[in-house]
């Protein structure tokens, strides 16, 4: 895929308004007046190569967070502010200069300027539901507490319709002040509003989208494939399987990597250094499961969908692990019970299944995260639990603040991890999962959290069948 025109949603939500930018070739005249450092300015967007929109995504979704501007000289670094450039309804929170279209901590004199803006602006949001993640009217079938989206009114199996949009990820940028190259030559401000030509998505763009088409099924699935950088087929290496929400459902093949972290934490650059490992992201075209647990013929072949891919690469199947929120974590539980012999692992978050079909839950390893406030979800994970220790399996049980530091959400986990159990059951207490003033779920808001928790996915990737 190429990473500068990532395509995020449908046909009607192309990623970036494409935009033509004219970089004037300097006279002889003007490489002389550079040279020599006179100072002498002239428009900046003569100057201006093109402009790329930098996506980054966060629990609640993708949003654009930056936009680097390429100019036609190295740019001093030390005479720009937040000041120098303005976004149309952005703030502007950093300005600096690099080598190339990529954020960074430390400044480097390059071609790019670099103006990253606030994730907490409206105008950020590129994932948009009913609740949270930016502006919108609630999508039809059930996102509240109960259920998740897929119970106690929601969406049914088979239902196609989409619970959240894709906006473009785009913005006009203006030079609103002057800009210097290392050499010394100014480029005035101008009052030209330029609009960006190019994406970039952070993490997202490393995945590859394909199509499975399952023979024993019938079914079709398209899906997002993370293969690790420096992949070796002579090694072996783990497989993580996330499943979306209902929200999800026919809204695009990257869906899944934009509506927030659960596939793509576990290919970011620290995760990955950590834990080579394959993502695995099916993108559901209808709804899989609901309360009647009589899943679609998509369920199995998703499971057939693990396997073909463990042929095609070079992956164990004893370090496979599965992973999903509200409807992916329904049929989390779901597959470890019908294929026992699938999943090493599985991080269950804000799902649930009948208890009476849960005994074979005793013998997997399974870390579930769940808030006290999700009507539905707390106490469908609380009967599993306790199915669980009727069986004899030991189970880690701990009350979380939802709103805990990254500090404490470790310690939190290490408490855990000290009991040495196979199953552990965390949940937020009442009233911290969402945020003061925001209009999302206790049970949406769940695993808003719950993939920001590196220390889980950790303990997930260390086991084995």
């Amino acid at each position: 895929m190429d990473r500068r025109r990532f395509m995020a949603g449908t046909a009607t939500a192309t990623a970036g308004a494409l935009a033509v930018f004219g970089s004037a070739t300097p006279s002889s005249a003007r490489e002389a007046g550079e040279a020599s450092g006179t100072g002498s300015a002239d428009s900046g967007g003569d100057h201006v190569k093109g402009l790329t929109a930098i996506t980054q995504v966060f629990g609640s979704g993708q949003k654009l967070v930056a936009v680097a501007v390429e100019y036609d000289r190295d740019i001093d670094g030390r005479t720009l502010s937040t000041s120098t450039f303005t976004v149309t309804d952005r703030t502007v929170t950093k300005v600096y200069t690099n080598r190339t279209a990529d954020l960074t901590e430390r400044s480097r004199d390059g071609r790019y300027v670099i103006v990253e803006l606030s994730p907490d602006d409206t105008a950020a949001a590129l994932w948009v539901t009913g609740q949270g993640g930016g502006t919108g009217t609630p999508p039809t079938g059930g996102t509240g507490d109960s259920g998740g989206g897929v119970g106690a009114g929601g969406p049914k199996v088979g239902d196609t319709t989409p619970g959240g949009t894709i906006v473009a990820a785009k913005a006009t940028l203006t030079q609103a002040g002057t800009v210097t190259t290392t050499r010394g030559r100014q480029y005035a401000a101008s009052t030209t509003g330029l609009t960006t030509d190019a994406v970039k998505n952070l993490i997202v763009d490393d995945f590859q989208q394909f199509t499975f088409a399952d023979p024993a099924t019938g079914q079709t699935l398209k899906y997002n494939l993370f293969v690790p950088k420096h992949y070796n087929p002579r090694k072996s290496y783990p497989l993580v399987l996330f499943m979306h929400d209902a929200s999800v459902v026919n809204v695009a093949t990257e869906g899944p990597l934009v509506q927030g972290l659960g596939a793509v934490c576990w290919a970011s650059p620290e995760d990955q250094a950590r834990h080579e490992a394959f993502v695995l992201a099916p993108e559901y075209g209808a709804v899989v499961i609901d309360d009647d647990y009589e899943p679609s013929t998509l369920f199995d072949a998703t499971a057939n969908l693990v396997e073909s891919v463990t042929q095609q690469y070079s992956i164990d199947p004893d370090r496979r692990y599965t992973t999903g929120q509200s409807m992916g974590a329904m049929m989390s539980l779901g597959l470890n019970i019908r294929y026992p012999d699938l999943f090493a692992a599985a991080f269950i978050v804000a799902g649930q299944w009948p208890e009476a079909q849960a005994v074979p839950l005793a013998q997997k390893n399974l870390w579930i995260l769940v808030s006290a406030d999700d009507t539905k979800a707390y106490p469908g994970e609380q009967a599993i639990t306790e199915v669980i220790q009727e069986q004899g399996t030991k189970v880690s049980t701990a009350l979380w603040d939802g709103q805990s530091t990254a500090a404490e959400f470790a310690a939190d986990v290490r408490s855990m991890k000290a009991q040495r159990t196979p199953v552990n059951f965390a949940a937020f207490k009442t009233g911290t999962t969402v945020p003061t003033g925001s209009t999302t779920s206790a049970h949406m808001g769940t695993w808003q959290i719950a993939y920001t928790i590196p220390g889980i996915r950790d303990w997930i990737m260390r086991q084995s069948l």
